[in-house]
């Protein structure tokens, strides 16, 4: 049936080329259109699937919480007061600039002049009433010296020593958070740099609105700057996520077109040169941009977008794709040398190489498919695009290829033969067939071995270092970027659970102090927890006499000149106003509590876990220890509130690659199976293609281990790949092999080049990727090269040497010459 309708279209183009042209060409002009506005996701947390816990919460916790984006303005000189001057000045102007800044602060004045006003109320009952008794004491002594009726003139007494300074430390250590920016300002401590935060509403993944906010802050700050001399001296850095995200879209975005524009000019060099004529570039890149055009416009129409791990899909498919055109193309040109016009050329073409060329298209498509089983988001839509473009690809090889071939070849004389790949190979089987019989037999059972030991070592890659871009070093973002997060700290990246009400809350942070109270620092897995009931202290009712006595006692030393001017000015900034009263949640100032503040307004049922100190995120091992601290936290009524954030999600993805990598090899390598019997039956030649391919299987496998390659993320979509793409090779063999009248010396001389072209091009396609800045991208593509070449010197030297062994077997008891 198939072959029916294969000679049918073969016939509608010899007599219809120019309107089958036509119609792919509207095809693919309105695809292309299409797929222009394809967008570019690179948020980690968008690989994974919707239903994936930490997603779903996620997204929970974005339609409760302002994601905004942040802009760090860093303002580095010596005069500290012009620092903070042009601070201020540059907080007043973002505030003013609308709705695209939902805020901006060099420093928390307001919320310290707060929490320090009322800081006694942090300290326990009994170290507040000892700060009394220290403070009553020193009272004492000093009425007394002031009266002549000190019996003791011993420094040493009791109180003797006690200054407003130690009152000052002790109030500072009961409010640290309080107290953690020196006069309340963003700075570092020596005062030579201060941050200024600026927050954006607009959605990280919203770049054209992202772009004028950065260009509309930084006029902003360059306007200021420009206002005062002493302002003109201050040195001006930028970071923040805006600034970072914007920077790392940037380069991901040069890297996919860079990455693509060579592979797909190496795959039409290697063509070229393999055919040695412009109209066989032409007619072949004609076919595959249509492939291309099809593949990327149902992507926009199915997905809408792409993301890191499918934006390289372009070289990859260009690589690949245009096997089937390769193929055809080789046929089509040794029918013309052997004297075949072009219309029968076309004819013949069309009836023999349509099998093989659609096993492989769909082997491949479903190797590609086989990603789907996956929970990884990322891969669903990696299935979706590779598959796709196979079948694509094949489609516009059948219906563009013939087509122009019949408009620009049809008077031309014959082509002569291309570079004869195949004939190196034709030559060293032909010679060599027992070694290399014997090699392939030792690679499958080295590999065999091999692919145990490499799963046993569990292989996974937990240094983030090692799947991250790498790309030239921006030193004044760099810069910048320390100086803010060294003055904002671990509190700016903490990790945010959402609860239902404060008391929740309250219990979850609870829970997570006490979890690891007893372990040492350097083994928590969390740095601190934070609750908005850290920013409201217990007792108040109960404290507060003590408080105000205190404060009374210390403004009347004042009046009776009993402190000197450095000392009241120490610790005035700390005294509880007379009228001082017991406050909660809803008295603490917008900037206090912002940070525990839903969008809704509803206060304190947000709880913010900052990571370890001493630990880095970019260890996967610490950040799975991280994210498992807070993932699921079981309330005293058997409620469960879950967390999430990069940690989660990042462990989320991890996890997934883990249970997925044997459900999706072994179905791509069943569906491979599977399709190979499809084209070639139940046959010594099946067992020998799948031989062919355990073989080229095993080859990687002994790479991996001996390598010590580790599966990240994104490489290990190179291994369910290989089988589909590398089957390819040894089924084009076996189907030629069959026609030429078993004569395996012969299949290698003709179809051979055309199934060594066709790795080359799929091979170049993968090895575009490692010219990529980001390491992950590079690990996939030199497994999948690796694979590519494994894969060919099976199909081309160890399965034709077992071919020829055989016949030259069957002939010797037959007593016949060997082919």
């Amino acid at each position: 049936m198939i072959a029916s309708l294969v000679a049918r279209l073969a016939a509608l183009q010899i007599a219809r080329a120019k309107t089958v042209l036509a119609v792919m060409a509207v095809l693919a002009v309105a695809a292309t259109a299409i797929a222009t506005k394809l967008e570019l996701h690179l948020r980690f947390d968008q690989l994974l699937p919707d239903r994936a816990p930490s997603a779903v919460e996620l997204r929970h916790l974005s339609e409760h919480t302002t994601s905004a984006q942040t802009i760090l303005v860093v303002l580095e000189g010596d005069d500290n007061a012009v620092l903070r001057a042009l601070g201020d000045e540059i907080v007043a102007k973002l505030r003013a600039l609308g709705p695209d800044i939902s805020g901006a602060d060099d420093g928390v004045q307001n919320g310290r002049a707060f929490l320090m006003r009322r800081a006694g109320l942090f300290l326990s009952q009994e170290k507040l009433e000892k700060l009394k008794t220290d403070v009553d004491e020193r009272w004492d002594r000093e009425v007394a010296k002031e009266t002549g009726t000190s019996l003791d003139d011993d420094d040493d007494a009791p109180g003797a020593k006690f200054t407003t300074d130690d009152m000052r430390q002790r109030l500072r250590d009961a409010s640290a958070d309080a107290d953690r920016y020196p006069d309340g300002y963003y700075q570092t401590k020596d005062g030579k740099a201060l941050v200024v935060l600026a927050r954006s509403p607009v959605s990280a993944g919203d770049l054209v609105r992202g772009r004028a906010v950065i260009d509309l802050v930084q006029r902003t700050v360059r306007g200021v700057a420009a206002s005062r001399p002493d302002f003109a001296k201050v040195k001006i850095g930028w970071a923040g996520d805006m600034i970072v995200g914007l920077d790392e879209y940037g380069a991901v975005r040069a890297d996919l077109l860079g990455v693509g524009a060579t592979g797909v000019g190496l795959v039409l060099l290697v063509v070229l040169l393999y055919f040695m004529r412009l109209r066989a570039l032409l007619v072949m890149g004609a076919a595959v941009g249509v492939g291309l055009a099809l593949t990327f416009g149902m992507t926009e129409l199915a997905i809408g977008h792409l993301n890191i791990a499918t934006g390289f899909l372009f070289s990859i498919v260009a690589g690949n794709g245009i096997n089937a055109g390769i193929i055809y193309m080789s046929r089509y040109d040794e029918e013309r040398r052997g004297g075949a016009g072009v219309d029968e050329a076309v004819r013949i073409a069309h009836a023999t190489t349509w099998p093989a060329t659609a096993m492989a298209a769909f082997a491949a498509a479903a190797s590609y498919a086989s990603l789907g089983v996956t929970q990884f988001r990322a891969f669903h839509e990696f299935a979706f695009i590779g598959a796709a473009g196979m079948i694509a690809c094949w489609i516009a090889t059948i219906t563009v290829m013939p087509a122009m071939l019949l408009l620009v070849d049809r008077g031309a004389r014959a082509p002569r033969r291309g570079l004869p790949y195949g004939d190196a190979f034709a030559f060293v089987v032909t010679r060599f067939a027992k070694p290399l019989a014997a090699l392939g037999a030792l690679v499958a059972i080295g590999g065999s071995i091999a692919c145990v030991a490499y799963v046993r070592s569990k292989p996974i890659e937990y240094d983030m270092h090692k799947i991250q871009t790498d790309r030239p070093r921006n030193d004044a973002l760099s810069h910048a970027w320390d100086v803010g997060f060294g003055v904002l700290g671990h509190f700016f990246q903490a990790a945010v659970v959402l609860t239902e009400t404060p008391d929740d809350a309250r219990e979850v942070a609870d829970q997570l102090s006490h979890r690891w109270e007893k372990l040492p620092p350097t083994e928590r897995p969390i740095g601190a927890v934070h609750s908005i009931y850290d920013l409201v202290p217990a007792n108040q009712e109960a404290k507060l006499p003590t408080l105000l006595a205190l404060g009374a006692r210390i403004r009347r030393a004042r009046e009776l000149r009993m402190l000197k001017d450095d000392e009241w000015k120490s610790v005035e900034p700390i005294l509880p106003p007379p009228d001082l009263k017991p406050f909660g949640i809803a008295d603490l100032p917008p900037e206090v509590a912002g940070s525990f503040t839903e969008k809704n307004g509803t206060r304190g049922t947000l709880v913010l876990i900052e990571p370890a100190l001493h630990q880095s995120e970019d260890d996967l091992h610490y950040l799975l220890r991280y994210a498992d601290a807070f993932r699921e936290i079981r309330l005293h009524d058997g409620r469960v509130v879950h967390g999430s954030g990069r940690a989660v999600v990042f462990a989320d993805i991890l996890e997934t690659v883990v249970r997925d990598i044997p459900v999706a090899v072994s179905l791509s390598l069943a569906m491979t199976i599977v399709a190979v019997v499809l084209a070639l039956g139940r046959t010594q030649k099946t067992l020998s293609v799948l031989g062919a391919l355990f073989v080229g299987a095993a080859g990687v496998a002994l790479f991996l281990y001996l390598a010590r390659v580790r599966i990240n993320f994104l490489n290990f979509a190179a291994l369910p790949i290989t089988f589909g793409i590398g089957v390819d090779y040894a089924v084009n063999v076996m189907q030629r092999f069959g026609e030429g009248g078993r004569d395996i010396a012969r299949t290698l001389r003709t179809s051979g080049g055309a199934v060594v072209l066709c790795s080359l091009t799929t091979t170049l396609g993968y090895l575009a990727l490692i010219r990529s800045h980001n390491q992950a991208i590079r690990s996939f593509g030199v497994i999948a090269v690796v694979g590519e070449i494994s894969c060919l010197l099976a199909a081309m030297l160890v399965l034709p040497a077992f071919w020829r062994l055989r016949l030259t077997s069957k002939a010797a008891r037959s007593n016949v010459p060997p082919p």
